[in-house]
């Protein structure tokens, strides 16, 4: 019971600066799905995301002589406006190192919320650089360093989520999705619903290419990856904490991989229908409800919006991914005959016509017979893509298909 009495200690810490989010019922997810689908909105925390609540109780937890001193952690997102808005409130010095790397928005972010209490580092060109440079500042100071996720205090108070949706709910849950990234939300809201609702199936949802959880419990032990996709940037880490794959291992009844594209479509489909703004890893647990239609038919299922930190620049990214994965656009390398015609014979007897040419790039260099360009395709229809290649095989144009060779892909598109 200890780890439960200290989340209720935690809901009692942070009550003057967390907000009880809503939850809130999604008639659209609702009716798709055959379920009662609710969302937990901790994208309307004043930070944005959820992780106020994990900073908020590990810093006023500690004692006047820690304090005195500053904290000291790291983070290229939402931990690190979390620490800053704390810090403000409870009038302590902070020092967050983020990547050099780090988008201009989300600094200022960070400056925003902490304003003269916060000093910002940039150093390295990753999370695990600017991790190194934190660890190695925090013993020069002996300060504390606040950890985004493998930390009691912080477990604690990302718990607090699980009892304000008991409070919320006079219906039983039946299926809740929790997103993970370094399992700090995850193991927190577990251990509440696995004492006070052990019937609710508490299902956690990783990005497909950062499955650290997911490995981690198929091998039995905390396992790091070697390398992941950092698209979904708030939930890719290369290794999950140790105290919260103790507690997940216990208290997941499964972990969801979701295909980074399949998010993208969540998010641009969450704005377009129902206004609602989410960064990449606030869109993993309703991309999720796809892999479990038929199990959450009938039940009553609460999805966890973890946060709403997304910059406006990646739209054009997220927009790509998204119709990559729904198979809508496709690229090519297409060796056209060096003639009159052969473009058009392309235009008009390969495309469709709702098919739309987004992408091409051309050089005529030498006087060969062939010359190749990279094409894209964006399609209305999927299906399209089979009349396409019937067709390029038909007319013998000589083409490679990039979709598929995820280096060369790479390489000349991304």
């Amino acid at each position: 019971m200890k780890v439960l009495d200290n989340i209720y200690k935690a809901q009692e810490n942070i009550k003057e600066v967390a907000i009880h989010t809503p939850l809130m019922k999604n008639e659209n997810l609702s009716e798709e799905f055959s379920a009662q689908v609710w969302l937990k909105r901790e994208d309307l925390q004043p930070v944005r995301s959820y992780k106020l609540r994990g900073a908020y109780n590990k810093i006023v937890s500690l004692e006047d002589s820690e304090k005195q001193k500053g904290v000291v952690c790291a983070s290229a997102g939402n931990h690190a406006q979390g620490v800053a808005y704390a810090c403000y409130r409870l009038h302590i010095k902070a020092t967050i190192f983020m990547p050099v790397t780090t988008p201009l928005q989300k600094i200022k972010q960070v400056k925003l919320f902490g304003k003269d209490k916060v000093e910002v580092v940039l150093k390295g060109d990753t999370f695990d650089e600017a991790f190194h440079y934190a660890s190695l500042f925090c013993k020069e100071q002996n300060a504390v360093f606040i950890h985004p996720f493998d930390d009691e205090k912080v477990i604690a108070g990302q718990g607090t989520v699980a009892l304000e949706l008991l409070d919320d709910t006079k219906l039983p849950i039946d299926y809740l999705f929790v997103p993970i990234g370094g399992g700090g939300l995850a193991a927190g809201v577990s251990k509440v619903f696995s004492q006070l609702s052990p019937n609710t199936k508490i299902i956690g949802v990783e990005p497909l290419g950062a499955a650290s959880m997911k490995t981690s419990m198929e091998n039995g032990r905390n396992t790091t990856l070697d390398d992941i996709d950092k698209f979904i940037d708030g939930a890719a880490v290369k290794r999950v904490g140790e105290k919260t794959f103790e507690i997940c291992k216990k208290s997941l009844h499964d972990v969801v991989l979701v295909p980074e594209g399949k998010v993208c479509t969540t998010i641009l489909r969450l704005y377009n229908e129902e206004a609602i703004v989410v960064e990449p890893a606030g869109a993993l647990t309703i991309a999720a409800l796809d892999f479990y239609k038929e199990q959450i038919k009938g039940k009553n299922v609460v999805c966890i919006i973890s946060g709403s930190n997304n910059d406006i620049t990646r739209t054009e990214e997220i927009k790509e991914r998204s119709l990559l994965y729904e198979g809508l656009k496709h690229y090519f390398i297409i060796n056209f005959p060096q003639r009159p015609g052969a473009l058009k014979e392309f235009v008009s007897e390969v495309l469709g016509k709702e098919d739309d040419i987004t992408y091409f790039q051309f050089s005529k260099k030498n006087n060969r017979e062939s010359g190749p360009a990279v094409v894209g395709i964006e399609l209305k229809n999927k299906k399209d893509f089979i009349k396409i290649e019937e067709q390029l095989k038909r007319r013998k144009f000589n083409y490679q298909y990039l979709n598929e060779n995820v280096d060369l892909f790479t390489h000349l598109i991304l």
